[in-house]
């Protein structure tokens, strides 16, 4: 089997042909980028880096990956721009590498964003836990904690993803209203906690600065830096974005440079309050304030965190049934999941098989599991799309790109470089859970993928291209070299 590359004139034509309503301008997509960002990193796994990995050197964890998201949001913003399609970097390695490679890709983004959603529902219940707990409610354990610590299901996150999945099938005109309030509310919660707990920062919460030492540093570096994900869920929205190729590149950068900035000063914030050592809880900032009497500033927190954190889970809910339903027009999965709704336009059959299948991770696995799986898959995929830009330029030089990254191949270059440390960094049980993920998705590759290959409906929406499929030969096939 020929492992080919798709014709990029036709993933630019049925791009521009979608059927799927633009809706998302700037405000929409920077409110996405921002709610899908801001999430667990800062609600829930800044307090657990920080006792676990990094100390009070957390906040050059937060840095680093930073920087790494930076050079890769860069990159991501030429490709946007020049193949405006929904799926992210299953169509862009398709285009310049292959189909494997597309396969692999697509694939891996459906593991991280699967386990990414499932870990910040995860971490939500801490905060739904220690609300109730604050007005005398207090539920079973059995029922609010995964099998490995202690209890029989996470009851509250399967309902709360299955919750968001139900939202996101009445369409993106419509649940982007739901979103940009909810993320809203979570920014108001953050400036809260910052306002109050500011004012009991002891510098000797800062000694010593990493007690984990530099590996350390790297270490949580890598752990938090699927949080900065959420940016490749912008990167699926191409489709349903006005202006696209000036408004997702912005919109990127725009999210990029407020979530830094609040996770450093929340970690800074956070680590000074309190000594690093009891900040090993999922619900860190409600903890924080609690532990210096700031009760009534606590329970808006933990309110707010509640209702804030719906936004990541509707951000990777709506990305991963994105690349779902691209996947499945390229044949690599069953063609129902890219069947659109008449009514919502929205690819509902691919939005409940992820929302269940996340459900059911949130229900019985724990935080930091979920998040170290996480890391290794979108490291690789940043990786790939950085490569991705450096292939598109040599092979597609005379490509339109609206947006063209400066200082040649400077850029690129940094954010491979920045993926491998991190990638070096990352424990060896999330590398074997990854490669367990990609032995998982070879099988179906080879069982039923690579018959059901189908280059002309591989970006189209349209069930009925039998003309197109005539051309196929000469029009929509490139050997790769």
């Amino acid at each position: 089997m020929k492992n080919s590359r798709i014709n990029i004139d036709l993933v630019l034509k049925n791009a521009k042909d979608s059927k799927r309503e633009r809706t998302l301008g700037l405000f929409d997509l920077s409110i996405m980028g921002i709610g899908a960002i801001i999430g667990t990193g800062i609600l829930v796994l800044t307090g657990i880096v920080a006792a676990t990995a990094a100390g009070p050197a957390v906040i050059v964890s937060f840095l680093i990956a930073g920087f790494a998201s930076a050079v890769v949001g860069l990159c991501y913003s030429e490709l946007t721009t020049s193949i405006p399609n929904s799926g992210s970097a299953y169509v862009y390695a398709w285009v310049a590498i292959g189909q494997r490679m597309a396969f692999l890709a697509g694939w891996t983004l459906l593991g991280v964003y699967i386990t990414t959603l499932a870990t910040v529902a995860n971490g939500w219940t801490g905060y739904v836990k220690a609300s109730l707990s604050e007005i005398g409610i207090n539920l079973p354990t059995s029922l609010m904690a995964s099998p490995s610590n202690g209890g029989i299901v996470n009851l509250p996150a399967v309902l709360m993803i299955l919750l968001i999945t139900f939202v996101l099938t009445r369409g993106t005109s419509e649940s982007k209203i739901f979103n940009n309030v909810l993320v809203i509310i979570k920014l108001a919660v953050i400036l809260l906690f910052i306002v109050v707990a500011v004012q009991n920062v002891n510098v000797n919460n800062w000694t010593p600065f990493m007690p984990f030492g530099v590996r350390g540093i790297f270490s949580g570096a890598s752990l938090v830096f699927f949080t900065f994900l959420g940016f490749d869920a912008l990167a699926t929205s191409a489709e349903e974005t006005k202006n696209v190729q000036k408004t997702l590149p912005k919109a990127i950068i725009i999210s990029l440079v407020v979530v830094t900035t609040l996770y450093i000063v929340v970690s800074i914030i956070m680590t000074g309050v309190v000594s690093y050592r009891q900040l090993n809880v999922p619900e860190s900032m409600a903890y924080v304030l609690m532990a210096k009497g700031h009760t009534v500033a606590a329970q808006i927190v933990s309110v707010g965190a509640i209702i804030g954190i719906l936004a990541v889970v509707y951000a990777f809910v709506y990305a991963a049934s994105n690349i779902m339903m691209s996947m499945s027009r390229g044949g690599f999965l069953p063609r129902g999941l890219s069947k659109l709704n008449q009514s919502s336009k929205s690819p509902n059959r691919a939005l409940w098989l992820i929302g269940s299948i996340g459900a059911v991770l949130a229900g019985v696995s724990n935080v930091k599991q979920l998040a170290t799986i996480s890391n290794v898959g979108s490291l690789c995929v940043f990786f790939l799309i950085s490569l991705i830009v450096v292939l598109l330029r040599r092979e597609q030089p005379n490509l339109e790109r609206p947006f063209k990254l400066p200082l040649g191949y400077t850029i690129p270059v940094l954010a491979m470089v920045s993926c491998l440390v991190l990638l070096v960094s990352t424990t060896l049980d999330a590398w074997i859970t990854y490669l367990i993920w990609l032995v998982v998705g070879g099988l179906i590759f080879i069982l039923y993928s690579r018959h059901h290959v189908d280059f002309e409906q591989a970006t189209s929406e349209d069930d009925n291209s039998s003309d197109k499929k005539a051309a196929r030969d000469d029009q929509s096939l490139q050997s790769n070299s």
